[in-house]
């Protein structure tokens, strides 16, 4: 009897996934930061300007972060009830926001004043929106209706009452102001002209409405829902031009992003897909731990944010180190040693051993040691040479929200090397954010006890005053110049022209500032947490 001879198990090779340019563009996203909200995350929405700042509404409130530290930047948190929908101008100055309250409210960011309320509504107002003018806002309520607001009179110009059923999602037109676009939990989408008071255009998705989206010529429309995702010509009396099928639950937020040219869409099923809108054909996949509401990403494709249900908030941002190359990841160091001793005919070549290349810093930072990771770096040598070091352990501590930790319970001599750090770089355009954020905390952590320190301690302290004010004052100064060399510009731009006058004059015109009606004025709202 012969042999028993084992069965020949063949082995297949993977098949190799090819690497292409975006694949490679968006794997440069750092590893996300995860931010706990205190509810799930209803909407996200990027300010136009640098800093690119992002609005994460949840709960009662609308926070404005800062995509650089991940922190807090303004908290608006004017609400009774949930908030939804919280969205900026083009300017990046004011946001609204609607809510289950059945209102809409306007803020000023920077002061975080309420400017306008606007009432009318029966039901939640999930979404809001200004218009490409800046004078109007568009809501989309539950009490199935579509309204335009005029934002000077708070009064409502035009409603929209033929959807049937829940009205969830909502864009504006960006080539025209007179264009909103509206989708129903009817499964319908419906197109809007101010100008004529009724439905331009109806079209059915076939499943509820969760995000409707303008394509930036205005003619193409996008609008997702079920686990679909359908692309209307407007132009051509809504013909449906693709239909996308990349996920397997319920599509809930869609997102332009690189200038127009991809679309960003979430889904319950935990993934962000990337699309390039020329073929719509997935060209990257974002995963996340959990179900995604709501996705967004800034102007410059820097930061991409996603909001889940279970609150937290991911935060990613692009890394911008520059990838040494293949000769010079080799490059080797070498010194010659001479031993006339051992080795009086030939030299010696040496290797260099590899220096540890974590630092001291790192190393406190790992063993949450955060008063000992400061003080290593608030050291003279990295102070003067490396500032840099210093802000970025300031800036981690900040993320860590390690910072008072380590700053509290300071002696005289270590106050005196923070004090003299902020006060060097307080000028410094590249560091004053931080610094300025670490000098408030400094000082309410010792504002009631300066007086039990040493005199140097106080008038260091005195010194940091005087360069905020300096700063603030040559801040003051710039902003004049900016607005003398904008009316010298103006006048500059005054042509014989009667045709070339009138449109100079439309490109100046500045966009008007706002004063708090008298009904926001009224409101006043505390909330206790």
């Amino acid at each position: 009897m012969s042999a028993f001879k084992k069965t020949n198990v063949k082995v297949y090779s993977k098949n190799e996934q090819k690497l292409t340019p975006d694949n490679i563009y968006w794997k440069q996203l750092g590893v996300p930061v995860l931010l706990k909200e205190f509810g799930p995350v209803d909407y996200i929405n990027f300010s136009p300007i640098e800093p690119y700042h992002f609005a994460v509404t949840c709960s009662v409130r609308v926070q404005v972060y800062n995509p650089i530290t991940k922190t807090v930047w303004k908290n608006l948190s004017r609400f009774r009830e949930a908030a939804y929908g919280g969205s900026f101008r083009s300017d990046g100055r004011l946001l609204c926001a609607g809510g289950e309250e059945s209102i809409i409210r306007m803020f000023d960011v920077s002061s975080k004043t309420p400017l306008r309320i606007f009432k009318g509504h029966s039901a939640a107002v999930h979404r809001c929106f200004f218009t490409p003018d800046n004078t109007h806002i568009s809501s989309f309520s539950d009490d199935k209706t579509v309204r335009i607001w005029d934002i000077p009179s708070e009064k409502e110009l035009s409603i929209f009452s033929d959807h049937q059923d829940y009205v969830r999602a909502g864009a504006v037109c960006p080539s025209s102001p007179d264009v909103v676009l509206s989708g129903s939990y009817d499964r319908s989408v419906r197109l809007y002209d101010t100008r004529t008071n009724a439905p331009v255009l109806n079209v059915d998705h076939g499943s509820p409405v969760e995000s409707v989206l303008f394509l930036p010529s205005g003619g193409i429309f996008l609008s997702a829902g079920g686990t679909e995702i359908k692309v209307w010509d407007a132009i051509a009396g809504g013909r449906l031009l693709a239909k996308i099928s990349q996920h397997h639950k319920t599509v809930t937020c869609l997102a332009l992003a690189s200038g127009s040219k991809r679309l960003l869409s979430s889904s319950l099923d935990r993934h962000v897909k990337i699309y390039d809108v020329s073929t719509y054909q997935v060209v990257h996949t974002l995963d996340y731990p959990n179900a995604i509401l709501s996705v967004a990403a800034s102007a410059d494709d820097e930061t991409v944010v996603a909001g889940m249900v279970d609150g937290l908030v991911s935060v990613s941002r692009r890394e911008t180190k520059e990838i040494p190359s293949k000769r010079e990841r080799h490059k080797v160091s070498y010194r010659y040693v001479s031993d006339q001793r051992e080795f009086p005919a030939a030299d010696v070549v040496v290797r260099e051993a590899k220096a540890n290349t974590m630092s001291k810093s790192d190393t406190f930072l790992c063993k949450f040691q955060y008063s000992k990771a400061l003080d290593s770096v608030l050291l003279p040598y990295v102070v003067n040479k490396n500032p840099h070091v210093t802000v970025s352990v300031l800036e981690e501590l900040m993320r860590r929200k390690g910072l008072r930790t380590a700053l509290a319970g300071r002696d005289a001599k270590a106050l005196l090397a923070i004090l003299r750090f902020l006060v060097k770089y307080i000028g410094d355009y590249r560091y004053t954010r931080t610094v300025t954020d670490v000098s408030n905390v400094l000082l309410d952590i010792y504002g009631d006890s300066w007086d039990k320190f040493r005199p140097d301690v106080c008038q260091m302290l005195q010194r940091l005053a005087a360069r905020a004010n300096s700063e603030v004052a040559l801040t003051q100064d710039l902003t004049s110049l900016e607005g003398m060399m904008e009316i010298l510009l103006a006048g500059s731009s005054v042509v014989s022209s009667s045709s070339e006058r009138s449109e100079g004059a439309k490109s100046t015109q500045s966009t008007p500032t706002w004063q708090a009606s008298e009904t926001a004025q009224k409101t006043f709202i505390v909330n206790v947490f």
